[in-house]
């Protein structure tokens, strides 16, 4: 399992490339016939890389449940999986849910025993956990029950498509809100102007990105700003205290996920533009 610890702001304008990169980057998260785990000390998120093969892959038999204090990794947390590509079975506690590319499925506190089974095509999932405190029902969220926002235009380069699964509005969590933005052809730029949330961490795992292309993930204090080079299926972890936006050499996509104090979507404080440094 690889641990990402806290970082302070104040320690972060002083460091180097590699040093963002080392502290807030997860560049191999997908390998095949593995789950790749990363526990991030910010609001306790845990990150799943599940890429199934030849053979169904068990949670319980990559994740020692020790690291979590716990008898069995979702004892005390809850898990939103949601497929990028393939098909998948999801094997809950004996009862089976099927995933679809941009399906996702939410997977309630006291979940024992979770199997992954690759269907057809490039079998990719990506997991993320975070602590709950009560039960709720395992669900799948398919694509055509998402709430869907569209923002942006052409003009200003963000023409995008949020699809919103594991939202208020959609299907009720503890503390998890995940969903999935596709950028339109033409459009370059996510979540400009930029907005902090101090109530809530967020995590992106950029996708839909041509080997020849690549993203630009802007983040650090609103006047202290820094970047990191993203590559397909690169995961990058966003601290309250970060701006987190993006901008590509060609439209893509990534699947968002936040946990904290609220699940209130519109909680934001923008950045006016001319502010930025």
């Amino acid at each position: 399992m690889l641990t990402k610890y806290s970082a302070n702001p104040c320690d972060v304008r002083r460091y180097s490339t590699a040093q963002l990169r080392d502290e807030f980057l997860i560049d191999e998260l997908f390998i095949p016939s593995r789950v790749s785990v990363a526990y991030s000390h910010i609001d306790r998120a845990v990150a799943l890389g599940i890429c199934p093969q030849d053979k169904p892959l068990i949670l319980g038999e990559w994740i020692d449940s020790k690291s979590f204090g716990t008898e069995y990794f979702l004892e005390r947390r809850e898990l939103g999986l949601a497929c990028l590509e393939g098909a998948v079975k999801v094997t809950v506690d004996a009862k089976t849910f099927n995933l679809n590319a941009m399906d996702v499925l939410y997977i309630g506190l006291g979940s024992k025993t979770i199997a992954i089974e690759k269907v057809e095509g490039n079998a990719t999932v990506y997991g993320l956990s975070a602590p709950a405190h009560k039960s709720l029902p395992t669900r799948v969220i398919p694509q055509s029950e998402a709430r869907v926002v569209e923002l942006g235009s052409i003009e200003t380069a963000n023409q995008r498509v949020i699809n919103q699964y594991l939202h208020p509005d959609v299907i009720e969590t503890c503390q998890l809100c995940l969903g999935i933005t596709h950028l339109a052809p033409g459009s370059v730029w996510n979540t400009m102007p930029a907005h902090t949330h101090e109530r809530r961490m967020e995590a992106y795992v950029y996708f839909n990105i041509k080997p020849e292309q690549a993203v630009f993930h802007m983040m650090g204090e609103p006047t202290e700003t820094r970047h990191i080079l993203v590559r397909d299926k690169q995961l990058v972890l966003s601290p309250s205290w970060s701006i987190h936006s993006g901008c590509g050499t060609q439209n893509y996509s990534f699947v968002w996920g936040m946990l904290g104090e609220n699940q209130t979507f519109d909680d934001m404080d923008f950045i006016p533009m001319d502010t930025l440094v």
